[in-house]
Order: structure tokens, then C-alpha cells, then sequence
């Protein structure tokens, strides 16, 4: 059904004339506002629009209003004052997990549905609505093409009208969630758990992979020649803000724009370079932002005009408005572009602040409203004594699942090209403006942000994503390189922000091969996030790896059951491993097959886990009272980053296991050869010869002899 509990049948015995909500009451009073908000700028009860903008405080949310006006007016009054009940403080029981403005904005789409449907069944009064009623709701809903969580939400609207009944000139006299719960039959077990399941698409490796690599280029590449060309855009819009506009500063006298431009055009002269261009003509508005007058005061018929005419003719003019910040990036040792033109800075500003997007929201782990949370100066990096880099450390806001609307601090542990990403953003934003992910100063509706929440918006980012993808493509396509973005079944592949997370948690617990794979070193990042996290349990990121490994290690181990490799186990733990895999087996097979469903095997995994974690080197048969590594978090498993597989009781080898010890040991031997290994250091020499000779003796005393390399 939903959250909201099922209470008993009872009357409804509420004095309908003791309800009476001020008319001038406001609705957001006891709610915390943003920054600057004052309590009389808000909405008052009275009114058939209420704007929840002042009680938003996640800077990346697109204002919200609860419009009345949409609701049939018989029953305008109640949603209105179910809506007053949930943005108070203290809510009827039942209603406690409703507290967002999301949430209530949600409410009313919920109640106007129920409200719709009885004013076409001719129901003008709530209290007269009948269980009879009830059931033809019910029946409406399930003959709706939806899924059952919507279905489900779509009841809660009705349900919302017995629960706020204290709080309601006109409310239901029972609680339809006893009607509908008896009409429905049981739900199984994998429809009730399928809320819990993680149904974001993953983002395609073939398409994530091109993704990251052209956001490390703008970042470590372009970002230079970009933040250059913004910097120039912004001095020569500098003069004309809508503040000097309205105090008439951008007017000048026309002799004083006739010296303006006449010094503009010497620096034209001096450097040989041809005017811009437009249209095949000299572009007037770029040299009166240059000029730094008004554009009315170039034209032919003026001094400053026959100046640019006789400029364009002795000069020549350019094929188009081309900025004088240098481009010096290389792509492949070349230069990267040509020329940056004034018209392209809002593309080229928007495609790098959404390149580090893509690199922090992959590389950290952080949601989309902790990634716009992102303040200067949020990275702290940690050296060593050496002064190399130990941990780098950002800092922002954590909001789901915890109980502080305003966000609750919280710090993840990023890698190198995040830290970039974040310093790129620093130089890309104007020193006043504090909140990384706000529109940049190109931006369409830059002017019109002001004073609203500061930062892109879900939906902003979701298309500056796709336009990113599309921006690749075209450069790919005018340059004739090979590593556009490809398509996925036919089709362009839409990233969303909500795909980077579950991408990123099933690359570290898979950590497959490739590109990708070789220079991220997932296994490292997986250390660190989970080292530096500090969300709750609710917000952290290590659930989400845990269940995608999990599943990773479910699908190992039915290879492992249908090669029959496990029965060639060797090693301490090699008898128990055989025996807790026959087991799992017994579970996970149907008709001779191994389940190959995701869903179902996530179950199974859940339920069966032998706790067998495979591994490169080794295949950890966890028992936790003879492990020599420890989590301590509580969790059942073992803790991979302090493994010791040469020693722990809890080890057993596949001959894949055996394959990377031997191919380890060759590696270790080319180091040891004679003519490499004098040119090490004496330390680094004795390293390498312990480590090399614990691996003979684990295998010497693992294998049998004849498998058993020589020691040297």
C-alpha cells in the first residue's frame, strides 16, 4: 500500500466548526527559510497560490507553488488546509514521513486526482463519501496503466483525507486503507521488495567511458583555454550589468565614444589583426562592448562609424568574432582548436562545468544535491611527511536520510582528476560567488537567477549532460577522431544524474578490465570512499557497492559451480570453500542451469551467502574467528584492504588463483634479473626478494610439489 499504517474503522466525531485557519495565517511559519527569506514576503493562507520557494533550502531545487486553482473549487478549502497541516511542524500520526516540499508538493498532484474523480462521480462533500466509493476508486486506479508505486501513491491521496481529519472542516468518516487492503490480494514477496531494489540504469560502459574521458580532456586539456575566453567574455559585459544600466553609466557623450572606439582600433592597427566579423561585415557590437559604448553610437552615418568602415577596409574583416585569449591545449600533441569565438564561450563554459560534474559525481560517490552543495574551497588535501599526496577530502551537504532540512555536513574522500575538477570550477565562477554549480555568467536566465536558488536545477544538468554527449559527437565527427560517444541498441543513451552513483558502485565492485578499469584503479577508490564517508547509513554510498558486490560475487560463484573448478580447490580453507559452494548450489540451480536473473540472484544472495569472496590472488572462505583482518562496521565479510593472504586460514586458490601468483612471481623475477636488480636500491632489493620468496613457500606448502615452482 504505502508508508502511512492502516488504523481501524472508527467514526468520525470531530467538531467540524472548530476548525478555522486564520485567513491571513502564514503557511510556512515554524519552517526554516532560506537565507535573506522574511516571514511577511511568504504566502498566506488566504491566498489560491502558495510559493514554497522561501522554505526550499537545497540551492539546486526548481521553485515549487501549491496552486489551489487547479483543485475543483468544493474542495479547495480542504486541500488547502491538508497542505497548512503538512507544512507545519508537528503532524498527525501517520503523516510523519511526509516533511519535504517535494513530498507535499506531491501531495496535492495525490489529492487533486481524488478530488477530480469525486467531483465527476458527484461527490461535493468529502464526509460523504461511502466505502462504496472507496471501492470504485480502488477498482479506477488498478485499471490504470501505471506501476504499483504509483498506484499505491495515487491511494494515498485518498488516504491523506482520514489521516489530516483533526485538522479539516470536511473529512472521510473511515479509513479507506481497511476498503482497499481487504480488496487486494496479498502481494509476493519480490513485488514487496521491490521498493528496496536499486532500479537506476547503470550507464553502459561504452558509453560511460568516452563520457569520462572527454571530461578529464576539458579538465586537464581545454579548461585553461575556456576559463581564458570566460574571463575576457565577463570584462567586456562587465560595463554593461543591468545595475550600471539603470543608472545610465553605459551612456556616453559622442565625442567620448568617437575616442573610445578610435583607441580600439588602434590596438587593431597595432596588432595587424582583421575586425570582427559578422555577416560578412564588421561586427559594431563587439568593438561597442570593446569600446565600452553604446552599440547606437557605431553606425555609418557617425564619426565612430567612418571610422570602422575606413579600419574594416585598410584591416579586412575576420569570418567571425574571434576573442584574443590564446588557445594552447593540445589534443595528441596538437592544438585542440582554433580561435574562440565570442558567441561559443556560453557552450564551451556550460560543456566544462558540466565535465566536472562528470568527473566528481563518478569519482565521489555524491548524489546530485551533495555534487550542488559544492562551496570554494571545499577540498582539504592531506600530505604526508614526504609531501606527497595522502587524502583529499571534500566537503558538503548531505540531505536524504537526514533529519535537518538544511543539510547535515558530510565529507568524501575524492582522487586527483575530482580535486581538479573542483579547482577548474573555482577559476570558471566569479570570485563573489561561492556555490560551484551556480549558472555562469554566459548562461541563458543568468539575469534572471538572481536572487533564486544558486544552483542548476536536476532537470538543467540532465540536459547540459545529453548536450555534453552531443557536443563530443560533433567535435568527433568535425575532426575525424574515432572516440564518439556510440549508440545503445539504435538509440542516443540519456545520462541522467542519478546514473552516475549506481555506475560508479558497480565498477568498484566488478572492477573490469579496460581502460576505464587501468586508470581509475577502482580497488583504490573503493579504500578511500569508504575510509572518508562520513553520511549516514541512509545517505552513505557503501550499501549501494556492497549490494552490486554481492551480486558480482553470486555470478563468480556460479561460474565456479558450473566449471566445476571449485572442486579443484586447494589451499587451508579449500574443504570448507567445496563444501559451502555445494550448498549454495543446491539453491541457485534450477533445471541444471545457474540463475542468471539479476533480481532473483540478489535474493538468493541475501538469503544463502556462503560468504566466498573471490579474489585475483585468492578466494577468501570468510569465518570471521580465525580471519586475520577485521571489519569494523559490523558487517559480515572480510575486510579486503588489510587482507594477508599468505598467512590467513581462510584462503583457498582456483587455478586462476594459482595462474596470477605464478605470473606475479615471473613479474617479480624480471625485477630480480640479473643487470635490473643492482640498479635498485639495497632496501627496495630486500623487499622484493622477501615478497617473491613468501609466495615459493605459500605455494610450496599449498600445492603439491611436482605444481610447486623452484625457489631460487
Amino acid at each position: 500500500m504505502t508508508d502511512l499504517s492502516v488504523g481501524e474503522v472508527q467514526p468520525n466525531v470531530f467538531n467540524r466548526s472548530r476548525v478555522r485557519i486564520p485567513a491571513g495565517a502564514f503557511v510556512l511559519a515554524g519552517r526554516t527559510l532560506r537565507p535573506g527569506a522574511r516571514l511577511s514576503d511568504t504566502s498566506r493562507f488566504d491566498e489560491d497560490i502558495w510559493l514554497l520557494k522561501h522554505a526550499q533550502l537545497q540551492r539546486h531545487q526548481t521553485d515549487l507553488v501549491l496552486n489551489f486553482l487547479r483543485i475543483p473549487a468544493a474542495f479547495r478549502l480542504t486541500a488547502k488546509e491538508i497542505c497548512f497541516t503538512l507544512l507545519r511542524s508537528v503532524l498527525p500520526p501517520g503523516c510523519e514521513a511526509i516533511r519535504s516540499i517535494d513530498s507535499i508538493r506531491g501531495c496535492l498532484t495525490q489529492l487533486k486526482m481524488v478530488f477530480e474523480w469525486l467531483e465527476i462521480r458527484g461527490i461535493t462533500d468529502v464526509a460523504d463519501v461511502s466505502h462504496a466509493d472507496v471501492e470504485a476508486f480502488a477498482r479506477y486506479i488498478a485499471g490504470l496503466r501505471l506501476s504499483q508505486d504509483t498506484k499505491d501513491q495515487r491511494h494515498r491521496g485518498m488516504r491523506l483525507l482520514w489521516l489530516c481529519r483533526s485538522k479539516t472542516s470536511d473529512a472521510l468518516t473511515f479509513d479507506p486503507a481497511v476498503v482497499i487492503a481487504g480488496m487486494r490480494q496479498t502481494r509476493s514477496r519480490s513485488a514487496s521488495r521491490r521498493g528496496k531494489e536499486n532500479v537506476t540504469d547503470r550507464i553502459p560502459e561504452q558509453v560511460h567511458a568516452p563520457y569520462l574521458v572527454w571530461a578529464l580532456h576539458f579538465i586537464d586539456d581545454f579548461a585553461d583555454d575556456i576559463v581564458a575566453a570566460h574571463e575576457e567574455w565577463r570584462q567586456l559585459n562587465r560595463w554593461a550589468t543591468p545595475a550600471r544600466r539603470r543608472r545610465g553609466e553605459r551612456r556616453v557623450a559622442r565625442d567620448e565614444a568617437v575616442k573610445a572606439t578610435a583607441r580600439v582600433l588602434a590596438r587593431y592597427r597595432a596588432e595587424k589583426r582583421p575586425l570582427p566579423g559578422w555577416q560578412g561585415d564588421a561586427n559594431r557590437s563587439h568593438l561597442a562592448r570593446e569600446a565600452r559604448v553604446e552599440r547606437t553610437g557605431l553606425g555609418d552615418e557617425y564619426t565612430a562609424g567612418k571610422m570602422i568602415s575606413e579600419a574594416a577596409a585598410e584591416l579586412g574583416v575576420a569570418d567571425g568574432t574571434y576573442l584574443r585569449a590564446p588557445v594552447a591545449g593540445l589534443l595528441d600533441g596538437r592544438p585542440w582548436r582554433g580561435p574562440i569565438e565570442y558567441d561559443e564561450v556560453e557552450l564551451l563554459t556550460r560543456m566544462l562545468q558540466t565535465a566536472c560534474y562528470i568527473a566528481i559525481a563518478f569519482l565521489s560517490g555524491m548524489r546530485d544535491s551533495e555534487v550542488k552543495h559544492i562551496e570554494r574551497g571545499s577540498v582539504k588535501v592531506w600530505r604526508g611527511e614526504d609531501s606527497q599526496v595522502v587524502r583529499r577530502r571534500l566537503t558538503s551537504l548531505a540531505f536524504k536520510g537526514e533529519d535537518d532540512h538544511n543539510g547535515v555536513e558530510a565529507t568524501w574522500v575524492i582522487s586527483g582528476p575530482a580535486q581538479r575538477a573542483v579547482e577548474v570550477l573555482e577559476r570558471l565562477q566569479p570570485a563573489r560567488q561561492k556555490f560551484l554549480f551556480a549558472l555562469l555568467p554566459p548562461s541563458r536566465g543568468y539575469i534572471a537567477q538572481a536572487g533564486k536558488n544558486s544552483a542548476k536545477t536536476t532537470s538543467a544538468t540532465n540536459v547540459d549532460l545529453v548536450a555534453f554527449g552531443r557536443w563530443v559527437n560533433d567535435f568527433c565527427r568535425r575532426t575525424g577522431r574515432d572516440e564518439a560517444i556510440p549508440l545503445v541498441n539504435k538509440q542516443e543513451w540519456k545520462i541522467t544524474t542519478s546514473q552516475f552513483r549506481r555506475t560508479l558502485a558497480w565498477f568498484i565492485a566488478r572492477r573490469p578490465g579496460g581502460v576505464i578499469a587501468g586508470a581509475l584503479q577502482f580497488r583504490h577508490l573503493r579504500v578511500q570512499m569508504f575510509e572518508g564517508y562520513a553520511g549516514t547509513s541512509e545517505s552513505g554510498f557503501r550499501d549501494e557497492v556492497e549490494a552490486e558486490d554481492a551480486i558480482a560475487r553470486g555470478e563468480k560463484l556460479g561460474d565456479l559451480i558450473t566449471s566445476h573448478e571449485f572442486h579443484r580447490l586447494t589451499g587451508p580453507a579449500a574443504a570448507e570453500a567445496e563444501s559451502r559452494l555445494a550448498t549454495f548450489e543446491r539453491h541457485v540451480q534450477f533445471d541444471g542451469k545457474v540463475i542468471n536473473d539479476r533480481k532473483r540472484l540478489q535474493r538468493h544472495m541475501d538469503r544463502h551467502d556462503p560468504h566466498i569472496y573471490p579474489g585475483e590472488y585468492v578466494t577468501c572462505v570468510h569465518n570471521r574467528d580465525r580471519a586475520l583482518c577485521h571489519r569494523g562496521d559490523g558487517v559480515e565479510g572480510p575486510s579486503l584492504p588489510d587482507c594477508q593472504p599468505l598467512r590467513c586460514r581462510n584462503v583457498a586458490l582456483t587455478s586462476e588463483n594459482i595462474a596470477h601468483m605464478r605470473d606475479a612471481l615471473a613479474d617479480y623475477d624480471r625485477e630480480l634479473a640479473p643487470g635490473r636488480a643492482e640498479l635498485l636500491a639495497p632496501f627496495e632489493r630486500h623487499r622484493l626478494q622477501t615478497l617473491r620468496q613468501e609466495i615459493v613457500d605459500f605455494l610450496a606448502a599449498t600445492l603439491e610439489p611436482a605444481l610447486t615452482p623452484e625457489a631460487s
